[in-house]
């Protein structure tokens, strides 16, 4: 029965840090590298008739090459809401606008630029690992109050305290894993 609580708790847990961590790779994916790709974008919210809206649900986004993206608004009124929230973003480039569409040109990054980069991506990795800690600190509490209603002893409040110690350490090197990666991708040249 106490068994139960436990794995219950540690499932929630577990399914939360899965989040946390899902939710921190797409934060790395908005981090521009030097190549367009559309998670660069697609997040961007966008003054639509007095509501914002996120940009994937007001225009196609196409990569033609590697360093150039075309966003073809589905309504030709939102083109300049469009391009005023790609200014107003921490992109670094230009909308170019013909009217139709709205080309996006990345120049190649500086190193400058490529640190900078690294330390938003720090940032974003440490924002991860805090989330995860919370849902440890979160479910730490629920153990503990199991035990204080007796549903757990203290032993198996020990060893649960110890497989959710090693569930949090598992997520945290997937974020760190994941920040590697990036950070390699970025300083890529």
């Amino acid at each position: 029965m106490e068994e139960s609580y436990i794995d219950a708790v540690i499932e929630d847990s577990r399914a939360k840090m899965a989040k946390a961590v899902e939710h921190t790779r797409s934060e790395f994916a908005s981090i521009r590298t030097g190549r367009a790709a559309p998670a660069l974008v697609e997040k961007l919210r966008v003054e639509y008739y007095g509501s914002e809206v996120p940009m994937q649900q007001l225009a196609g986004i196409q990569v033609p090459e590697a360093k150039l993206m075309v966003i073809t608004p589905y309504d030709k009124g939102s083109l300049k809401s469009i391009e005023k929230a790609i200014m107003n973003s921490d992109l670094g480039v230009n909308p170019n606008n013909d009217g139709s569409v709205i080309r996006l040109s990345f120049p190649p990054l500086t190193e400058e630029r490529r640190r900078e980069m690294v330390k938003v991506a720090h940032h974003k990795a440490e924002e991860g690992r805090v989330s995860v800690r919370n849902v440890r600190r979160s479910a730490r509490k629920d153990l503990e109050a199991l035990e204080k209603d007796g549903e757990i002893s203290s032993d198996e409040l020990d060893r649960a305290e110890k497989d959710l110690e090693r569930v949090t350490h598992e997520y945290t090197t997937e974020i760190d894993r994941d920040l590697q990666h990036k950070e390699e991708e970025l300083l890529a040249v």
